[in-house]
C-alpha cells in the first residue's frame, strides 16, 4: 500500500472509504435528498460561513474554479488575477476563455501576493470587476493572507474568487469573515476523501451579479441559475446524475471533520508539520517558502545541489512505497512537495518520510547522519507537546 506524502490526493479514512461501498439509490430518492441538504450544512461548517448556496459540484477542483468563472466573469469584465504559482495561472486561462479582460498581477513562486501591490493595482484599473487569487499555492506551498486582499478588493468595488483547494481543512478558511464572494475547494485534498467533487460557496453579492448578467453563463452544467433549483431543498429538481457513492464518502469525511473540530485540524496539521520541518532541517534541507507563509499542509523543499531529484522521488517510490511530488513550471527539478493532508497528516507518515529519505539521500551520498531527523522530529513532537500541556494547565486555572 502506497503511503501518499505528495501534493494530493491524500490517504482516505476507512470510514470514508466504507461509505463510498454503500448502495447506489437514486439521486432524487428522499434518503438521498435528505444527505444532499445534510451535505450542504457540513461544508458550511467547513468553509465557515451561513452562505445557502454550498454545495459540492460534481466535478475536482477544476470544475469548482470554472463554475466561479464561467457564472461571474462575462465578456469584456475587467479580473485582476494575482498569480503566483501554477494555479494562478489556471485562473487567468479561465478568464481569458469566458471572455473577460485580464489583469495579472505577478509575485515570484514561493512568496504570497503583497496586499499593497493589489491596491495599487486596483488605483490603476479602478473599473476592475472581480479580483480572484489563489489562497493556498498548492505548486509551492505558499498561502496568501485572504483576508487582507478580499478587505482591499471590496473596498474597490471588486468581486472575489477564491481558491482554497488546499486550504480547506488544513488551514483557517473563514468565508464569511474574510467576506469572500466565491469560493471553491477540492474533495482529495485535507478534506482526505475520494477525487472528483468540489466544495463550493457563493454569498449574496455573488449571486446577484450572476442574475444580473446581460449574457448567457457560456457552460450549461455549471450554470448557477439551473444548478441553484438542484440543490433548492424546497423543490429539487432534476439536474444532473449526481455522483451519488462519491457524495456518501464526502458526506463521511465532512461528519469527521466535524468530530475532530475545525481548530483541533488546523492545529493537528501545524504540529506534524512542525516536526517533519524539524526532521528536515536537520538533514541540512531548507524549506522553499519564507516562515509565516507556510503552509502546514504542503512544504516545498529545495533539492540539494548534486542530487537527483527525480532519483530520490522514484526510490521513495519503488522501496519505501512512498509517493512525494515534484516541482511544477520553473520549480521542476529545483524542489520536492512533501504534502501532509488530512488523513495523511499523522506522525507515522512523518516519521516514516524522515527514515525513507534520509536512507535514500544518504546511500546517494549526500551527507546524512542517520536517526538525526528522525530525533529532531522527537524532540519537536515532545516540545510540542509540553507547550500543549502548559496551555492546558492555564486554561484550567
Amino acid at each position: 500500500m502506497r503511503t501518499l506524502m505528495g501534493p494530493g490526493p491524500s490517504e482516505i479514512h476507512p470510514r470514508v472509504i466504507a461509505a463510498m461501498g454503500q448502495p447506489v439509490i437514486g439521486y432524487l430518492d428522499p434518503v438521498f435528498v435528505t444527505m444532499m441538504d445534510e451535505l450542504k450544512e457540513l461544508l458550511r461548517y467547513a468553509f465557515m460561513t451561513e452562505n445557502p448556496l454550498t454545495f459540492p459540484a460534481s466535478g475536482p477542483g477544476s470544475v469548482g474554479m470554472e463554475m466561479c468563472f464561467v457564472n461571474l466573469v462575462e465578456p469584456g469584465d475587467k479580473v485582476i488575477v494575482c498569480r503566483n504559482g501554477v494555479f494562478g495561472g489556471r485562473m487567468l486561462e479561465n478568464v481569458e476563455r469566458t471572455g473577460g479582460v485580464p489583469v495579472v498581477l505577478e509575485a515570484p513562486w514561493g512568496e504570497p501576493i503583497d496586499p499593497q501591490r493589489l491596491a495599487d493595482c486596483l488605483k490603476a484599473h479602478p473599473d476592475t470587476r472581480i479580483v480572484a487569487f489563489v489562497h493556498a499555492e498548492t505548486s509551492t506551498g505558499c498561502e496568501s493572507d485572504a483576508a487582507a486582499l478580499i478587505r482591499i478588493a471590496h473596498e474597490y468595488g471588486a468581486l472575489t474568487i477564491v481558491d482554497a483547494v488546499t486550504s480547506l481543512g488544513g488551514s483557517p478558511v473563514k468565508v464569511d469573515a474574510w467576506g469572500a464572494d466565491a469560493i471553491y475547494a477540492a474533495s482529495q485534498k485535507c478534506l482526505s476523501c475520494t477525487p472528483g467533487l468540489s466544495p463550493v460557496s457563493f454569498n449574496t453579492r455573488a449571486i446577484e451579479k450572476v442574475r444580473a448578467r446581460k449574457t448567457r453563463v457560456q457552460s450549461w452544467f455549471m450554470d448557477l441559475n439551473l444548478v441553484l433549483e438542484y440543490w433548492a431543498a424546497s423543490a429539487r429538481t432534476y439536474h444532473h446524475t449526481a455522483p451519488g457513492n462519491s457524495l456518501y464518502a464526502l458526506h463521511e469525511a465532512l461528519l469527521l471533520l466535524r468530530e475532530e473540530g475545525l481548530e483541533a485540524a488546523w492545529a493537528r496539521h501545524r504540529r506534524h508539520h512542525l516536526a517533519l520541518k524539524a526532521g528536515l532541517e536537520a538533514m541540512g534541507l531548507t524549506l522553499l517558502v519564507k516562515e509565516g507563509a507556510r503552509l502546514p499542509q504542503m512544504n516545498a523543499v529545495r533539492v540539494p545541489e548534486g542530487v537527483d531529484e527525480k532519483e530520490v522521488r522514484r526510490r521513495l517510490l519503488t522501496e519505501f512505497n512512498l509517493e512525494i511530488g515534484a516541482g511544477l513550471g520553473p520549480l521542476a527539478g529545483k524542489i520536492w512537495r512533501f504534502g501532509i493532508m488530512g488523513y495523511s497528516c499523522k506522525p507515522e507518515n512523518v516519521m516514516l518520510c524522515l527514515s525513507a529519505l534520509g536512507s535514500v539521500l544518504s546511500d546517494m551520498a549526500y551527507p546524512v547522519e542517520v536517526g538525526q531527523a528522525e530525533s529532531a522530529a522527537h524532540h519537536a513532537y515532545a516540545s510540542l507537546h509540553t507547550e500543549a500541556a502548559k496551555a492546558a494547565g492555564g486554561r484550567g486555572r
